[in-house]
């Protein structure tokens, strides 16, 4: 009931300032800022819950913008049947590398991951209905009413599909079969010996991981208006979804939040004050700091000093 309502507070807030006279750019920043919270969230279902590091969160994110694309292209379809469509592609590609690569584990694993990602990138590089390597321009619809710009739309898109994928973790780690990926985690073995349906988990995990993932790329494309597969494909998209879950902590549906929350605005302020390229230094010294000193994440953290002030 709590979380209900905070989650229609949430929503409320993102509409009422999409409505309000704020300036552009915090909705430019915000939505790539809620675009991390859709992909850690995602990726801890997986990497998190089940501990299957997975560092092809761009081909899910990719393939989910060009799915949009396409869609619009062929069909002038609107932003939600582009979502929908996104998140159903997202799921396939999930649920069959799942059936390909979930038998590997640990760093077998984690190659076969990037594969994948190299795989999707090369595909788009070469079909030229969405402009191979070059890329395609995209011109976008008109904004639907009450919002003053598409930007603005958009943002509020994301923080309703941040709201859903934090949903789906929070009732994955509360239901059964959190408890069954957590298994999974702590010993394959033991949790398939114990009568763990453990493929059948991994392979949920892996399908409802990619929808996300998916989905949240599916927006991307129209709040650039361009679209090329360099970038929808970047590795970076990766290790960001990997070390927010990190940061924040993996035990707990709200580190990856926490984690995204907190990565993805110093990287916004960054941008803005210093470089972009400073990026992906700040992801990898925050990694490292993390892992090292604060192993549990921010919410592990917090959950030591309650323990130790109580």
């Amino acid at each position: 009931m709590k979380y209900s309502i905070g989650a229609a507070v949430v929503l409320i807030a993102a509409v009422g300032a999409a409505l309000s006279g704020m300036n552009e750019y915090f909705f430019y920043a915000g939505y790539i800022v809620l675009t991390f919270v859709v992909l850690a969230t995602a990726w801890n279902i997986l990497g998190g819950y089940a501990g299957y590091v997975n560092f092809g969160t761009g081909a899910f994110f990719g393939l989910g913008s060009y799915s949009a694309v396409v869609l619009f292209k062929a069909l002038s379809a609107p932003l939600a049947v582009q979502i929908v469509a996104a998140a159903a592609v997202g799921a396939a590609l999930g649920f069959g590398v799942g059936i390909m690569t979930l038998r590997l584990r640990g760093i077998f694993f984690a190659i076969a991951t990037v594969a994948i990602l190299f795989i999707m990138e090369t595909l788009m590089v070469n079909w030229r209905y969405v402009g191979g390597a070059t890329g395609l321009q995209l011109l976008r619809p008109d904004v639907m009413a009450p919002f003053a710009s598409y930007t603005r739309m958009l943002f509020v898109v994301m923080a309703l599909l941040a709201l859903v994928a934090v949903s789906v973790a929070r009732y994955v780690q509360v239901s059964w079969i959190g408890r069954g990926l957590r298994a999974i985690r702590d010993s394959e073995e033991a949790a398939e010996a114990s009568g763990v349906p453990t493929l059948r988990l991994k392979l949920f995990a892996c399908t409802v991981s990619g929808a996300l993932m998916g989905a949240a790329g599916a927006p991307m494309p129209m709040y650039l208006s361009f679209i090329e597969p360099a970038s929808s494909f970047s590795l970076n998209w990766g290790v960001s979804a990997l070390a927010m879950p990190m940061i924040g902590g993996t035990a707990h549906w709200i580190g990856p939040v926490v984690g995204a929350l907190l990565l993805g605005s110093i990287q916004q302020i960054v941008t803005v004050t210093i470089s972009n390229e400073i990026n992906v230094l700040v992801v990898g010294v925050l990694l490292v700091l993390f892992v090292v000193l604060a192993p549990d994440g921010i919410v592990g953290l917090f959950k030591k000093w309650v323990r130790y002030f109580r």
